[in-house]
C-alpha cells in the first residue's frame, strides 16, 4: 500500500479534493463536489477513511453528506442537523418551531432561529466508534452515533441559561469550532462567535464559558466570563492540557485546560486580529497564525500575505514570507488552515480570493498550490493509504 496526500477544500460554490504522493510536488484536483452549493466544511474520519461534508444551499438549506471512496460519489445524511425539542405533548420530536407551536408558542419571538449553516464536522475518538460531532449555526451543538446518518442536538447547550445573552458576530451566531480531550472521555470544549469558550466536564449534559483573561474590547466590559469572540481554538492531542486560542482581540494559551488564558500576542505581534490557528502535528508547542490588520481593516498586515509561527507555545514569533506574494490584501477564514500529519509538515492556507497556498517544510517556505478558486471557506489535510 502506499501513502497519499488529500486535501480537502471548502468554497461558497462546492468543494475541491487535491491529491498528492508524500513528497507533495506534484497535486492532482478533483472535478467539483456540490457544484454551486456552500460547502463551509469537509472532514475525512482517520478510523473508517468515511469524508464527511457540512454544505449549505440557498433554496434547499443545509444538509451533511457522506463517501465511502473518498469523494468520488456522495450520499446524503438521513437526517440532517435540525434545531429540534422533545414534545411535551407526547408526539415525535420535531423541529423547534413546530414543538414551540404545540406547546402553546404564539408568538414570533417564541420561535427561536431556524437553521442556517453546518459549520464544522469533528470525529468522534478512537473509543466512541461511529461518533461525530457537528458545530451549527445558530450556535448549536450535534452528536451521531451511526457514522453521520442521523443527527441529534445537545439540548443542554441550546438552553444554556446565557444563551440569551450571546450576540452574534460578523458571520453570525455560530458554533465553528469542536476539541475533543482524547485522554478524558466527558470533556470537551466548544467555541461560540461571539460567546467564547465553553467547556464540559460530564460528556455534554452541562456546560461552563471558560475564558478567563480573554479581552473583548468591542463594547461592555474587557474581561466579561463570557461574551468573547473566539475565531478559533486548537490544541495538539498529545498535550491535551494546553490550548491554543485566535481571538478577535489577540492570540492566547491556556495551560490548565481553559481555567485561564495568557495572552502570547501582545507586544510580541503586529496585530492581534486573526481568524485561523493550527497546531504542528509533531511537535505541539509549534503554532501558526494568519494575522490581518485589524477588525476594521481586514487585509494582510502592511499589505504583504505572511504566516506567524513560534516554536516555544507563542513566546516569540517569526514571519514566515519565503514563497508567498510580496504584495497581497488576503483574508483567511477560521475553517482555511491545516496541517498534514509528517514530521516535515505540510501548512495548508486558503484565501477568501480563491488561492490556496502550502508548505512542504513546517512553514519555511510555501507555494502555490491552486489559483482562481471561489472564496476558500475551509481547507483540512489528511494521509491515507491507498
Amino acid at each position: 500500500m502506499s501513502k497519499k496526500v488529500m486535501v480537502f477544500v471548502g468554497t461558497s460554490k462546492g468543494g475541491f479534493i487535491f491529491t498528492s504522493d508524500p513528497k507533495r510536488k506534484k497535486w492532482q484536483m478533483s472535478d467539483i463536489q456540490f457544484k454551486s452549493w456552500n460547502v463551509m466544511h469537509m472532514q475525512l474520519d482517520p478510523r473508517d477513511q468515511r469524508l464527511h461534508a457540512a454544505t449549505s444551499h440557498f433554496v434547499y438549506g443545509p444538509t451533511t453528506h457522506y463517501s465511502d471512496d473518498l469523494g468520488k460519489t456522495w450520499t446524503q445524511a438521513k437526517q440532517v442537523p435540525i434545531l429540534t425539542r422533545p414534545s411535551k405533548s407526547g408526539r415525535p420530536a420535531g423541529t423547534v418551531e413546530e414543538a414551540f407551536r404545540s406547546e402553546g408558542g404564539e408568538s414570533v419571538k417564541d420561535i427561536p432561529e431556524k437553521m442556517s449553516k453546518v459549520w464544522n464536522i469533528k470525529p468522534g475518538r478512537e473509543n466512541e466508534p461511529g461518533v461525530l460531532y457537528a458545530g451549527a449555526q445558530p450556535a448549536s451543538l450535534f452528536k451521531s452515533q451511526d457514522r453521520g446518518e442521523t443527527w441529534t442536538i445537545n439540548e443542554a447547550l441550546y438552553d444554556h441559561p446565557q444563551r440569551g445573552q450571546w450576540n452574534p458576530g460578523a458571520g453570525g451566531l455560530t458554533l465553528h469550532t469542536i476539541l475533543l480531550d482524547p485522554m478524558n472521555l466527558n470533556r470537551m470544549y466548544i467555541a461560540v462567535s461571539a460567546a467564547g469558550c465553553y467547556r464540559t466536564d460530564d460528556g455534554g449534559a452541562t456546560w461552563a464559558p471558560y475564558n478567563k483573561n480573554v479581552l473583548a474590547d468591542f463594547g461592555g466590559p474587557r474581561f466579561p466570563e463570557f461574551g468573547q469572540c473566539v475565531h478559533k481554538i486548537a490544541m495538539h492531542p498529545s498535550n491535551p492540557n494546553v490550548i491554543y486560542q485566535q481571538n478577535h482581540c489577540g492570540v492566547y494559551r491556556s495551560d490548565n485546560c481553559g481555567e485561564d488564558w495568557i495572552d502570547i500576542g501582545e507586544g510580541r505581534l503586529p496585530s492581534r486580529f486573526g481568524f485561523p490557528i493550527a497546531v504542528h502535528p509533531t511537535d505541539p508547542r509549534t503554532i501558526y497564525i494568519a494575522l490581518e490588520e485589524s477588525d476594521q481593516y481586514r487585509m494582510s498586515v502592511d499589505g504583504k500575505f505572511s504566516v506567524w509561527r513560534s516554536r516555544d507555545a507563542g513566546e516569540s514569533w517569526e514571519r514566515m514570507t519565503k514563497g508567498l506574494p510580496e504584495k497581497a490584501h488576503l483574508v483567511v477564514l477560521r475553517e482555511a488552515m491545516a496541517t498534514d500529519s509528517f514530521e516535515d509538515a505540510g501548512i495548508y492556507i486558503g484565501s477568501n480570493t480563491g488561492q490556496l497556498f502550502y508548505s512542504r517544510d513546517s512553514g519555511d517556505s510555501w507555494d502555490l498550490l491552486a489559483d482562481f478558486l471561489p472564496p476558500i471557506q475551509s481547507v483540512e489535510a489528511a494521509v491515507v493509504e491507498m
